[in-house]
């Protein structure tokens, strides 16, 4: 079972899209090539290929999860560009016949990945002057406030100390940069950027992006969810009215080209 089992509707509702300034650094990325070919790995609901579909000619959305990528094919089906949906893990995309990606995306979805083993799948079918970009902002759990930490104890009290993964698994950090990994690939020439951002949520919000986790997802409750549900709203409720539930995030984006 993936680790996203059951998260679907509440991904494509409450999720974050990735930043204006994010999608300029893309959208400039192939701004050069005369018919942009865009692979979008780990797509989830197909946010990124959403936000980026002005930018390219064609998108591969590439998504592990079946109803993740049925999410996708209803957001992305009326784009005036063509679209091609494939079920496989990153890992075991199998690109079609003499295809090349001009650029490639994975936004927070690169630690669930074998990365050397994505990596060098992509060093066979992308464009000699392609990008491949690394995004992500961490999470409401590994946030730093009052009203995040409290929730975090929360959350804790029905699933345990350790960070859930989804259903019976534990989250297995990677504490490696990613600049490093992508460094030892074909693609090591890396710049760096940290897009600071200030979120402002509502305790509908947050719940909504909770269920949309690995890590808070609805049946990590079993049938304590809806007790679960009562005390998040009031603890958040609680903080809304006091100091308000604000979350300042970094975006990153990594854009790594080959030498």
């Amino acid at each position: 079972m993936s680790e996203f089992a059951t998260t679907a509707p509440y991904y494509a509702t409450y999720r974050p899209g990735i930043p204006a300034e994010a999608v300029s650094l893309l959208t400039e990325a192939v701004s050069a090539a005369p018919h942009p070919v865009l692979l979008d790995l780990g797509a989830g609901t197909g946010q990124v290929a959403l936000a980026l579909h002005q930018a390219v000619a064609e998108i591969d959305v590439v998504e592990r999860d079946a109803d993740m990528l049925a999410h996708a094919e209803r957001a992305l089906a009326d784009l005036p560009v063509t679209v091609r949906l494939h079920h496989t893990s990153a890992e075991a995309f199998v690109p079609p016949s003499g295809w090349q990606a001009d650029l490639v995306t994975i936004c927070r979805a690169f630690h669930w990945m074998d990365q050397p083993a994505v990596l060098s799948l992509l060093e066979t079918c992308t464009a000699p002057k392609a990008v491949v970009a690394v995004m992500g902002d961490g999470s409401l759990w590994t946030a730093r406030s009052r009203w995040t930490d409290d929730l975090r104890a929360l959350i804790q009290e029905y699933t345990g100390p350790d960070r859930r993964a989804g259903t019976g698994k534990t989250y297995d950090a990677h504490n490696r940069p990613y600049r490093e990994v992508l460094a030892e690939s074909a693609f090591d020439q890396v710049e760096e950027h940290a897009l600071s951002l200030v979120r402002t949520w509502t305790p509908a919000e947050v719940i909504g992006y909770l269920y949309s986790t690995s890590f808070a997802a609805r049946p990590l409750f079993g049938d304590r969810v809806d007790d679960f549900e009562r005390r998040a709203r009031a603890l958040l409720t609680e903080h809304a009215a006091t100091e308000g539930l604000t979350e300042n995030a970094v975006f990153n984006v990594l854009l790594a080209r080959r030498s």
